[in-house]
């Protein structure tokens, strides 16, 4: 043990490692390090049993009986840590829950065979708490808040999507979430938890630094398994909005791209039940023949006309600001309106601060 180094997650440099994360497979899959690897030391079954054995035995037999189930498994993973390390030529910084003895025994053991090898002080919790932490510096900041709103299928996303990679302060709500925000805001996305969430949002704001305002969507307190912090939700409620028209026969066509529905037929179907108490019966019965004769179209509209839009009205219905409206055609002329809308709102900011 006295090979191995110890760094914290205060003086380390994430990108000057290989980042090697030993928890099992579902502790990984629920929150990890952007950019680790995942080489577990104990699959989930195996995590469970020796975690059984040590509440119902003891430590000692838990510790023999996770060494009988790793002990196979160690020439494999030696040669796997040997191939990560020699890809790129740089150290291996070893994790697991809060710095014991999963992550110091395999840096121990990686180290005695010629891997430059370290531990991470605390593990994953350190991490964790950095994040909490840093999310409480950016709250502290009270940055202002532009919001992106419109009815289902405006484009929005597209819309800071687009912003974002010209350099703009987008914070892509639904894509830390991995989900849409919608009752069909998981098909074909990958949910994430909420620690993965605070992980996504601190890398973000981290990126972005200082500035004078950030973009975001208007969103709902929950977006799928996420919550969305308050004062994100307290910034949009004050911030400058931008409201998105966009005709209706367009919106329905960008939500059929954007879902993919013969890719996804059956999770959609599932979806849509969810709503049968929410529709009139006859309105329900009636879309559901139509999905199920693929006219996915025809199911937009209806969702559109007699869900979404009433909804959505009734929320912005709620709001006690003004927002500059931007009518649209086209993708392009959309962000160059909201572009111009952004440059007025920096100049007028700049002078005011002045």
């Amino acid at each position: 043990m006295d090979n191995v180094q110890v760094v914290s997650v205060e003086s380390v440099e994430w990108n000057d490692f290989h980042i090697i994360d030993v928890r099992s497979p579902s502790e990984f899959r629920e929150f990890h390090i952007n950019g680790a690897i995942n080489v577990p030391i104990f699959s989930n079954e195996e995590r469970a049993k020796v975690g059984t054995m040590y509440k119902q035995v003891g430590k000692e037999e838990a510790k023999m009986l996770g060494l009988s189930i790793v002990s196979p498994k160690l020439v494999e993973m030696v040669s796997r840590l040997k191939d990560i390390h020699h890809s790129i030529e740089k150290p291996i910084l070893v994790y697991c829950a809060r710095g014991g003895m999963r992550s110091s025994s395999f840096a121990t053991v990686m180290s005695l065979m010629g891997l430059p090898c370290y531990q991470l002080q605390g593990g994953i919790r350190a991490y964790r708490q950095k994040i909490v932490s840093g999310l409480r510096f950016y709250h502290q900041n009270q940055v202002p808040f532009v919001v992106l709103e419109g009815l289902t299928g405006s484009r929005k996303t597209d819309i800071l999507e687009r912003l974002s990679i010209e350099g703009y302060p987008v914070l892509n709500l639904e894509e830390m979430a991995g989900h849409r925000g919608s009752i069909f805001g998981q098909v074909g996305t990958e949910a994430q938890s909420q620690k993965a969430f605070d992980r996504n949002l601190y890398d973000r704001l981290s990126d972005i630094g200082e500035t004078d305002y950030y973009l975001i969507e208007s969103e709902s307190k929950r977006i799928g398994k996420v919550i969305i912090p308050d004062w994100i939700l307290s910034g949009k409620a004050y911030g400058k909005r931008i409201h998105i028209h966009y005709p209706f026969e367009k919106r329905v066509q960008a939500i059929c791209a954007t879902y993919k529905p013969e890719d996804h037929h059956d999770h959609l179907g599932e979806a849509l039940q969810r709503l049968k108490k929410r529709m009139k019966p006859e309105l329900f019965h009636d879309l559901m023949n139509d999905f199920q004769k693929h006219q996915y179209e025809n199911v937009v509209r209806v969702l559109l006309e007699h869900y979404y839009d009433p909804r959505y009205q009734f929320t912005a219905d709620q709001y006690v600001t003004s927002p500059t409206h931007v009518h649209m055609e086209d993708l392009g002329e959309g962000l160059a309106k909201v572009r111009e809308i952004l440059q007025d709102y920096e100049q007028f900011k700049n002078v005011r601060d002045l």
